[in-house]
């Protein structure tokens, strides 16, 4: 099993590549595939930072675990596979697309087509068993992804940070605010959504006008 992130990232995070608990995670991870279910497939753990290059980063989406039923998980948070039924939460960002900007409701779960555009989709644990959630939390990856959203605020400007739910909203002590943007909302899980905490937070357009703003690319949603 290759684990190797790729070198627009490593470049920036090279020491924390090195750190004992880096180490002792990717071992762990090693064994856990070897062993065992584990999504996503392991050519796809390191998929948002594949598809999403460092200096590309316009927009980044926190998640916390990946979904842990078979051909789901695909590397990057919210994310299916093509052909697969939309989750719950999945469903509700996209209603609030359709709300937000009148974009028809997609056919594809696939979030490929965002990470291409700049918006980095990170989950805060990037590995899980299968149908155990949470299963490969407090193993390492947090600290990891933890320096990964520091690095970005230390090293690039401008980007905007969509941080939805109480466990994203605890991110913001790692981003510089007199630098970058940060836009918060309740979870699109339906148990938030339908309290009121998710419809109508226009975080997508609101995005694309930031991006007007700095003179760069809209997101097409």
């Amino acid at each position: 099993m290759q684990l190797t992130l790729p070198e627009s990232w490593s470049f920036f995070l090279k020491d924390e590549l090195q750190k004992p608990y880096f180490l002792n995670l990717i071992a762990f991870i090693k064994e856990q595939y070897a062993t065992t279910d584990c999504f996503p497939a392991e050519e796809d753990v390191f998929k948002a930072f594949e598809i999403c290059t460092f200096s590309a980063v316009k927009v980044v989406i926190i998640g916390q675990d990946p979904y842990h039923n078979f051909n789901q998980a695909n590397g990057l948070c919210f994310s299916v596979n093509d052909g697969v039924s939309h989750p719950p939460s999945l469903i509700n960002i996209f209603k609030e697309i359709n709300t937000d900007l009148g974009k028809a409701y997609p056919v594809s779960g696939n979030l490929e087509r965002w990470a291409q555009q700049g918006v980095f989709l990170l989950n805060a644990t990037l590995t899980v068993r299968a149908h155990e959630a949470a299963s490969h939390q407090k193993k390492g990856w947090e600290p990891f992804t933890d320096a990964v959203i520091k690095t970005i605020s230390t090293h690039n400007k401008k980007v905007i940070f969509l941080l939805w739910g109480g466990f994203a909203k605890k991110k913001a002590k790692l981003i510089d605010a007199s630098k970058h943007t940060i836009l918060t909302s309740g979870h699109p899980s339906p148990l938030s959504a339908n309290r009121g905490y998710w419809f109508g937070n226009s975080h997508f357009s609101q995005v694309n006008t930031l991006l007007e703003d700095q003179g760069k690319t809209t997101i097409d949603w």
